[in-house]
C-alpha cells in the first residue's frame, strides 16, 4: 500500500488572479488518479479524476479559452 502524498501545481500560466485550480498528477502511476482543487481553498474537498477525465478537461479548457 503507499502513502504517497499528492504534490500540487498550480499552472505556470496563472497569474494570482485567484481563479486557479491545483493538480497533483504525481498520483497517477502510484494510485490511478487526478486529484485536482481550488487553489484559494487548500485545505478543502478536492475533485478526483481518472487520467483519461482529466485529459479530457484540459482538451476543453483549451478550446474554451477566450
Amino acid at each position: 500500500m503507499t502513502t504517497e502524498s499528492p504534490r500540487w501545481l498550480k499552472s505556470s500560466y496563472s497569474n494570482n488572479g485567484g481563479a486557479c485550480i491545483e493538480v497533483a498528477t504525481n498520483l497517477v502511476t502510484t494510485r490511478g488518479v487526478v486529484p485536482v482543487r481550488d487553489s484559494k481553498n487548500p485545505n478543502g474537498p478536492a475533485l478526483t479524476l481518472t487520467p483519461g477525465a482529466w485529459a479530457g478537461l484540459v482538451e476543453f479548457a483549451r478550446h474554451s479559452a477566450v
